[in-house]
């Protein structure tokens, strides 16, 4: 199967906000709705070796014309 016949993604990461004590000490809800509303989905986090949350990371279906090299920040 070629790689056009199947759904392409696009991905982007969130860090969430860590206090001076290097856990989650912030809610990211506000940054999570932002996501949800530009069609991003939360696929899986990304953890610390010794516990916590190191990253959030997200995926939505690529749009037909962005390129393959192209920065998916916006």
């Amino acid at each position: 199967m070629s790689q056009t016949q199947g759904t392409q993604w696009e991905y982007k990461t969130l860090r969430p906000p860590r206090g001076e004590t290097k856990k989650e000490a912030d809610d990211p809800q506000k940054e999570l709705n932002a996501y949800g509303e530009d069609g991003w989905e939360l696929s899986e986090t990304i953890e610390y070796t010794g516990g916590g949350t190191k990253y959030l990371v997200f995926k939505r279906p690529a749009a037909a014309d962005t390129c393959a090299g192209e920065d998916a920040e916006s």
